[in-house]
């Protein structure tokens, strides 16, 4: 008798077994998820063990036909979210180069002998340092203006401020600087800048001005 109940019982087991998947599989058909752990007959609650910690698996069980909770399930996990890259920074504007302007002033009497027009060896060297100085300047323009005092007529004195500042722009151009970077003007005596009837005032007058204008890189 006791045997028989024992083959009874595993009918019923395998009978309920048979049941559940069948049911699982109605729901599936229906619509619903295949689930492959033992579930009532509602399909409302999945079977666990005596612990309540485990879910009993039919024989089609999968981790991808776990019930929801049971050991094994499938969490859908989110896609990560699109990352828009961060368009990147407009590159910062180059700085425009400094505008580069001086003017100097030198002594005719350093440059050229009294009456003369020919640059003596103190008035190269001073023009040699000029030429050291600009030349990390983008050039545009060299402007020599050549200035007498009040000895001689006007005509004669435009005529010689004209050659000085005409000697001045050889000079520059056989250092290398454009020839047409250069430009010359004569004012004879018409521009003083000191009193032409003293010796001092005399020899401040008689001079050439030499203005450099161009733009030198920012660093």
């Amino acid at each position: 008798m006791k045997k028989l109940n024992k083959v009874a019982m595993m009918f019923a087991v395998a009978a309920l077994a048979t049941a559940a998947g069948a049911q699982t599989r109605v729901t599936a058909a229906n619509g619903g998820p295949v689930i492959d752990n033992w579930q009532n007959g509602t399909s409302e609650l999945v079977w666990k063990n005596g612990t309540n910690e485990l879910c009993w698996r039919n024989a089609n069980w999968t981790p991808a036909t776990a019930a929801a909770g049971c050991d094994g399930a499938l969490v859908p996990v989110a896609p990560p979210a699109a990352v828009t890259p961060a368009a990147p920074a407009p590159a910062p504007a180059p700085a425009a180069p400094a505008v580069a302007a001086s003017k100097v002033t030198f002594a005719a009497d350093a440059f050229f002998d009294f009456d003369k027009s020919v640059l003596k060896p103190e008035g190269r060297a001073k023009l040699d340092d000029l030429v050291s100085k600009i030349r990390d300047v983008n050039l545009e323009v060299i402007i020599a203006v050549g200035h007498t005092d009040s000895i001689g007529t006007d005509a004669y004195n435009q005529r010689l401020s004209v050659r000085r500042a005409e000697a001045v722009k050889a000079y520059l151009v056989s250092k290398g600087i454009e020839r047409n970077r250069v430009y010359t003007e004569g004012k004879g005596e018409k521009q003083p800048v000191a009193d032409n009837k003293t010796r001092e005032g005399r020899a401040k007058n008689r001079r050439v001005e030499i203005e450099v204008v161009g733009t030198r890189a920012n660093r």
